[in-house]
């Protein structure tokens, strides 16, 4: 497993420690990253389910690879096949995940959900990084990885208790009296069900590592656990007050979930300081890669290989390069244009933007602004030479 940013990028960073070097990929060892890809790619097609209409009740894929189908197939065809087809269709799936894609369709829903909330907080976290998350295809990162398991728990555990699900519902341990801080109160309302989601996407995501039983799958359960703990780690109390004139002489007390940009926030620092193991002799457990590295704990994320540099197109890598990317001129961290460019130099072009400005409250009721005019430099790294992208490619 890996994680973006390669050994160039790291030595210019002063946060990185040697004792962590930025993971990424290796040609050595393609057979786990494409496993890892393979079910990235399905959790993809999954998100076709949200996007066609809700009366077509298992239409959650367009077809094996992706394609569009032919226009004589319209999207009451794809319900009338049924999950069973539909699920024998979604490729890299093993036998179990097959299994339970048939027997819970309406899970898959929230699946596909999950992967799109790992989409959307991975682009984030990385947007200022050569990689970031626009390689979608190849999920090459431990980083990747882990958020689109923590976005399939997110997803489930929240389905459940909005009454989304027919096999779940709220947080059935959560009752009775409790106590905290502030006093006793009693357990009430919809407690989020993370149970049942740390349960359902523990069966669905680990069934493939389980099957393969090597130590590169051993080195991803572990992660697997990293992600779904995050979860648990910041459910939140929330509460209702009752008594009189709001004394709060009782209260009513639930558990949430927390957004889950803080669950990408906390995976973010664990990717920063993540450990770079080897396998033990029998491969059942994990090792420093180096002598005076530090070992791995339960909750550090862990990985193999170094990553490529993403500087140029390498589609083995699953890099599209920063190539057009947009630089700051000024700063020295990772968006700056000397890191994101890789040294290659940038264009500046100027750009005149427009934005509403000066606005005001005008009573009853409407907001009016101006338009205001800022022209600035736009600088975009310049592409390789054309022989050096080619010996990257």
């Amino acid at each position: 497993m890996l994680r973006p940013g390669g050994a160039e990028e790291a030595a210019q960073l002063p946060l990185r420690r040697a004792s962590a070097p930025v993971p990424v990929p290796s040609p050595a060892a393609p057979d786990g990253s494409r496993a890892s890809a393979r079910l990235g790619l399905a959790c993809l097609l999954l998100l076709l389910l949200l996007t066609l209409p809700a009366r077509v009740d298992t239409s959650w894929c367009s077809s094996p690879l992706g394609q569009k189908l032919p226009s004589e197939f319209p999207s009451g065809y794809i319900g009338a096949l049924g999950a069973r087809v539909i699920c024998d269709n979604i490729p890299g799936l093993v036998s179990r995940q097959r299994q339970l894609c048939q027997r819970y369709p309406d899970i898959m829903r929230s699946v596909g959900e999950g992967a799109r909330e790992w989409i959307r907080e991975c682009q984030h976290q990385f947007r200022h990084h050569r990689w970031n998350c626009t390689t979608l295809d190849r999920d090459h990162t431990v980083f990747g990885r882990v958020m689109l398991r923590t976005g399939v728990v997110h997803a489930i555990t929240r389905a459940c208790s909005q009454g989304e699900l027919s096999v779940c519902s709220c947080d059935p341990y959560t009752r009775g009296r409790h106590h905290d801080q502030r006093g006793d109160f009693d357990w009430g309302g919809c407690s989020d069900n993370i149970h049942y989601g740390v349960r359902f996407a523990k069966a669905f995501v680990d069934a493939k590592e389980k099957r393969l039983k090597d130590a590169r799958a051993l080195m991803n359960l572990h992660n697997n656990r990293c992600g779904r703990t995050a979860v648990r780690r910041f459910l939140k109390l929330e509460c209702k007050c009752h008594g009189v004139s709001g004394s709060c002489t009782l209260r009513t007390c639930w558990r949430a979930l927390s957004d889950f940009r803080r669950t990408g926030d906390y995976l973010r620092r664990r990717y920063d300081g993540a450990v770079q193991v080897m396998a033990t002799q029998d491969g059942a457990n994990f090792t420093a890669a180096r002598q005076g590295y530090r070992r791995a704990t339960r909750t550090d994320l862990v990985y193999f290989d170094n990553s490529p540099d993403y500087c140029v197109l390498d589609k083995a890598a699953g890099s599209l390069g920063t190539a057009g990317r947009v630089c700051s001129k000024t700063s020295k961290g990772t968006d700056g244009c000397e890191i994101m460019c890789c040294g290659r130099g940038y264009d500046t072009t100027r750009v005149t933007r427009v934005t509403q400005c000066e606005c005001k409250f005008h009573w009853c009721c409407a907001v009016r602004c101006k338009e205001c005019r800022n022209t600035v430099d736009v600088h975009t790294c310049k592409a390789p030479k054309k022989a050096e992208w080619l010996d990257q490619t």
